[in-house]
C-alpha cells in the first residue's frame, strides 16, 4: 500500500517498472483474473476495470452490482497512450503503426473522464505534481475542480489522438475527402491576444513535424504574438524554396507577405538585396534566413528594427550580437521544411472547415513552355524561376518583379491583377527614390504572375515598368491576345501550367 492508503494496479510492463522503483503494485491480470492476451491487445477491457471506473459512488444500484461481482472502485487513472504519433513520425511501416494504436487506454480514459465526479484521470506527466499535491493535501483524495479540469483535458487528448490516427489512415488510403475530418493539436502556449487586442488566442502544435515556428527554439526576446507567429511561418515557408546548399537567401515579411526576397553569395548580400526591394515596409518585419546566422550578417541585420529573426541555426557569436537587442526574438528552427512535402492546410469559415493539400508545387519540377517568338535568355530564365518561387508565397492577386535573383517590386493581395502590377511598379519607384537611384530597378527585370493575365492591361503595365520576360501559368481564354502583345513588344514569355493562388 502506497502513501495515503492508495493501492496501485498496473499493466505488465508498467507494473514491472513500478515494482523496480520499490513500490507495491498489483498486476491488472490479478485484478481481472484474466492474463494479458493477443500480444497485449486485451488486458484492461474487463468489467472489473471499467466497472471500477464507471460506478457512481453513492448510487445504491451501482454499489450492489459492485458487491455482487467483486468490483473494487478505481479512483485515479493514469494513462500514457501508445506513442502512435511518434511511431508515424519516425517513418514506421503500416503494421507497426497499427500496433501502436492504443485501444484500452482511450477506453479507460473516456470512462474515467465521464465519471469525473468520482474519478481523477491523468493523461500526461506534467499533471502528476498537481495530483500529488492534492492527494497530500486531502488525505488521498482530489477536488472536483481538479477532476473536471483533468477530464476536459482527457477528452481533448483522445480527440487529438484519434485525429492523428484518422488523418494517417486517410493519407495511407489516399483519401483526400474522408467523410469526417478531425484536426488536433497540443498547446504550445496561450497568447496575449489574437490578431487584435480584443481577440483571445492560443498556439497549438499538430502531429505534422515540419521545421518552422512550431519547432523553433526561441533564444531571446519578448513572447511571440499571434501576428508574429503567423508572419514568421509565412517567412520561413518562403525561405524554404531556396536550397541552402545552392545559395544563401533572405526573406523579409510584413503582414504575411514578402516585401523583399533575394539570393546571394552569403547572408549579408542576400539580406541587403532583399532590403533594397522595399526598405520602408521592411522596418518592423520578420527576417527568415536559409543558412546558419553568422556574426557578420547579425551585425548588419540588427541595425534595423526587426521583430523576429528565424534561421535553421546561429553561431555563438551571432547569438551574442543579437542579444544586444533584448526585444528582438531569435528563433532557431533546427532545419528547413521541404517545400515538396505533402501535408494539409486548414481554414475555418462560418460553420465549416476548408481543408486542402499543401501547395507543394516547385518551379524546378515544372515543364516551362516558351509561348513567344523570343525565348528567355539564361539570365532571364534564372530570374523567372526565382520570381515564381516568391509569387507562390505572396497573397493573390500577385505580381513580382525580379532582377539578379532579387525582388525589385512586389504587388500583393489586390482585387485586380493590373492593380498589383501598378503597385509593384510604384513601390519599385519608391525604393529607387529611397536609395537615390536614377531609375527603378524594374528596368530590365522579369515579372511573375501567380495566375494568368485575364487581359493585356496587366502585362502592358509590367512592360512599361521595364520587364523583359514574363512567367505565368497560362490558361486564359485570351492567352492568344496576351502572347501577341508580348511578341509585339519583343519580350519573352513562359507558361508553367501551375497556378499559385494564395488567399
Amino acid at each position: 500500500m502506497w502513501a495515503n492508503g492508495i493501492d496501485l494496479v498496473s499493466t505488465g510492463g508498467t507494473a514491472k517498472a513500478i515494482a523496480a522503483a520499490g513500490l507495491k503494485v498489483t498486476d491488472v491480470s490479478e485484478l481481472t483474473g484474466f492474463p494479458e492476451m493477443m500480444d497485449g491487445r486485451v488486458k484492461t477491457l474487463h468489467p472489473k476495470v471499467h466497472g471500477g471506473l464507471l460506478a457512481i459512488r453513492g448510487n445504491a444500484e451501482h454499489a450492489q452490482s459492485m458487491k455482487d461481482h467483486g468490483i473494487a472502485p478505481i479512483d485515479l487513472l493514469v494513462v500514457n497512450l501508445y506513442p502512435f504519433e511518434a511511431t508515424v513520425d519516425k517513418g514506421a511501416g503500416f503494421e507497426e503503426c497499427i500496433e501502436n494504436i492504443d485501444i484500452g487506454g482511450p477506453a479507460m480514459i473516456r470512462a474515467a473522464a465521464k465519471n469525473h465526479d468520482d474519478v481523477a484521470v491523468v493523461v500526461e506527466p506534467q499533471d502528476y505534481q498537481a495530483v500529488l499535491d492534492e492527494l497530500a493535501a486531502h488525505k488521498g483524495a482530489t477536488t472536483l475542480a481538479l477532476r473536471r479540469r483533468l477530464a476536459a483535458k482527457a477528452y481533448a487528448r483522445t480527440a487529438a489522438y484519434d485525429a492523428a490516427i484518422s488523418n494517417w489512415f486517410a493519407a495511407v488510403l489516399k483519401d483526400d475527402a474522408p467523410d469526417f475530418r478531425s484536426l488536433g493539436g497540443r498547446l504550445i502556449q496561450p497568447l496575449r491576444y489574437g490578431e487584435n487586442p480584443h481577440q483571445t488566442a492560443a498556439f497549438y502544435k499538430t502531429p505534422d513535424r515540419r521545421p518552422g515556428v512550431t519547432t523553433a527554439r526561441q533564444l531571446q526576446g519578448k513572447e511571440l504574438s499571434y501576428n508574429n507567429i503567423n508572419d514568421t511561418d509565412a517567412a520561413y515557408e518562403c525561405i524554404a524554396e531556396f536550397d541552402a546548399k545552392r545559395t544563401a537567401a533572405c526573406v523579409i515579411v510584413k503582414h504575411a507577405n514578402p516585401c523583399g526576397v533575394a539570393e546571394g553569395s552569403d547572408l549579408i548580400s542576400a539580406y541587403r538585396m532583399a532590403l533594397a526591394c522595399d526598405p520602408i515596409s521592411a522596418s518592423g518585419g520578420i527576417i527568415a534566413l536559409n543558412r546558419t546566422l553568422d556574426a557578420m550578417a547579425a551585425r548588419v541585420i540588427i541595425e534595423m528594427f526587426t521583430e523576429v529573426i528565424i534561421a535553421p541555426d546561429a553561431s555563438d557569436e551571432a547569438i551574442a550580437i543579437v542579444a544586444a537587442k533584448k526585444n528582438l526574438r531569435l528563433l532557431l528552427a533546427g532545419g528547413l521544411p521541404d517545400p515538396r512535402t505533402v501535408g494539409l492546410t486548414a481554414k475555418t469559415v462560418a460553420g465549416g472547415l476548408l481543408v486542402q493539400s499543401r501547395d507543394n508545387a516547385v518551379v524546378d519540377d515544372m515543364t516551362l513552355k516558351v509561348v513567344t517568338k523570343r525565348a528567355p535568355t539564361e539570365a532571364e530564365l534564372r530570374d523567372l524561376k526565382f520570381a515564381f518561387r516568391v509569387a507562390k508565397h505572396v497573397k493573390s492577386n500577385t505580381i513580382v518583379y525580379a532582377k539578379d535573383r532579387a525582388t525589385v517590386g512586389i504587388g500583393a493581395g489586390q482585387m485586380s491583377r493590373v492593380d498589383s502590377a501598378r503597385i509593384a511598379a510604384r513601390k519599385a519607384q519608391d525604393a529607387a527614390d529611397e536609395l537615390g537611384l536614377t531609375e527603378p530597378m524594374t528596368r530590365g527585370s522579369v515579372v511573375a504572375s501567380d495566375a494568368f493575365f485575364p487581359f493585356t492591361d496587366g502585362l502592358l503595365v509590367a512592360i512599361e515598368a521595364g520587364a523583359t520576360a514574363v512567367i505565368q501559368p497560362g490558361g486564359s481564354i485570351r492567352d492568344g491576345e496576351i502572347i501577341k502583345a508580348a511578341d509585339e513588344h519583343g519580350i519573352a514569355m513562359v507558361f508553367t501550367g501551375v497556378r499559385h493562388f494564395r488567399h
